[in-house]
């Protein structure tokens, strides 16, 4: 099936575009959120006569967005989640986690903006793209932990298997450092 973009379609085109898609595709999505048009002759003159005004009001939600996106761009949200000792998550962080946790910190966007190229099934800092407009993508940062203080530690440069580490070491010395005792102790009794 023919149609004509209405705005930018990611993986189609751009505005004015006259595309094949599946009939599907058109039917249940690029029509229904008004993405597009059927590729009619009709449909075409018309198209024509209001392309300006389409690209007046797609270059100002692209302003707005850019504008959305500098106060976005860098940010770090934190999740907090149950996870196992070795930092594997009991679960994922979805992109519906990702917007709420941003909800919580003032700022809004739909869940559907974000992109994860793969689930965070991981504790740590994950960096996750917003797409706030068809022409307009912002980084942002997820720091997913199992609390505050080691979202705040994360959030210094240390990783769970740094800390999971550390405290490995730490519990390995006193160990070293008791048996110490213990051998001194018996040695004295001799």
């Amino acid at each position: 099936m023919q149609v004509i973009l209405l705005e930018r379609v990611a993986k189609l085109g751009q505005m004015g575009d006259v595309v094949n898609v599946k009939s599907g595709y058109a039917r249940n999505f690029l029509l229904p959120q008004g993405k597009a048009l059927t590729a009619s002759t009709k449909n075409v003159q018309d198209f024509e006569t209001r392309k300006a005004q389409l690209e007046a009001q797609n270059l100002e939600t692209r302003k707005e967005a850019e504008a959305a996106g500098e106060k976005l761009a860098g940010q770090t949200f934190i999740v907090i989640r149950s996870a196992s000792d070795g930092g594997a998550l009991y679960g994922s962080v979805a992109p519906r986690d990702i917007a709420d946790a941003a909800a919580a910190d003032g700022v809004t966007f739909d869940r559907k903006q974000v992109e994860l190229v793969a689930p965070i099934k991981e504790l740590g800092v994950h960096d996750v793209i917003v797409r706030l407009h068809p022409e307009v993508d912002v980084t942002i940062y997820v720091n997913v932990a199992r609390s505050a203080e080691e979202a705040a530690l994360q959030a210094s440069g240390k990783s769970i298997a740094q800390l999971a580490a550390e405290a490995d070491a730490a519990a390995e010395f006193e160990i070293a450092e008791l048996f110490d005792d213990i051998g001194s102790a018996a040695s004295d009794d001799e």
